[in-house]
């Protein structure tokens, strides 16, 4: 038998995470067209609105039925905006490990909701699952996604060399493929001890722009 997460949603001071739905889609749609999703992203791109609700009604909900993983869409808990997205992916139940990705819409970057919803996610991950590791995959000059990272703690474990390919946009307007390392990063349950109060102690969530 598969295990499987919990069809849940996590709540945080600002942030609920919880499964998309189909009223996600003109959001998603956006947030995945923007640039810098784009560029640090495998996306599809133009992203369509056919591409948001296939992943929405297909995709996500099979990475949690096959046991692979979970996708919750971020939202503010006052306005209920769509701001972001994070996918637990690769997941090992033997190991129990998993890999997190996530993306912030260009209308909220610079509030920290990277930071928060990782950070939710990697309590949520441990305490609740009983999880033992959480890795991060960053590009090598994605420097916003390793400050995330170094903000809920992640340790550097090394480079995997012209391990991704993120894109640029040529003269004529057109992607470019552009082949890149990758930093991996991990996180354990023990490095969580006292991350929660040096956010407090440094001003919280809002010192710098995060994206994916």
């Amino acid at each position: 038998m598969t295990s499987t997460f919990p069809n849940i949603s996590i709540s945080t001071e600002r942030l609920v995470l919880r499964p998309l739905d189909e009223d996600d889609v003109p959001a998603l749609t956006e947030m995945m067209n923007d640039e810098q999703v784009g560029a640090w992203t495998s996306v599809p791109q133009p992203y369509t609105e056919k591409d948001a609700r296939v992943w929405i009604t297909e995709i996500a909900p099979a990475e949690r039925a096959e046991g692979r993983g979970i996708v919750l869409a971020v939202t503010e808990f006052l306005t209920q905006r769509l701001v972001g997205m994070v996918h637990l992916r690769n997941t090992d139940w033997r190991v129990r490990a998993s890999e997190i990705a996530y993306v912030v819409a260009p209308w909220a970057r610079g509030e920290g909701y990277a930071t928060e919803a990782a950070l939710a996610t990697a309590q949520w991950l441990f305490h609740d699952q009983k999880f033992e590791r959480m890795e991060l995959r960053t590009a090598a000059d994605n420097t916003a996604s390793q400050q995330v990272a170094q903000k809920i703690g992640c340790i550097s474990e090394g480079v995997l060399r012209n391990a991704w390919i993120a894109r640029t946009r040529a003269e004529n307007g057109e992607w470019t493929d552009v082949r890149t390392d990758v930093i991996v990063w991990s996180l354990l349950p023990e490095d969580l001890a006292g991350v929660s109060e040096q956010l407090a102690d440094t001003g919280g969530f809002t010192s710098f722009n995060d994206w994916n």
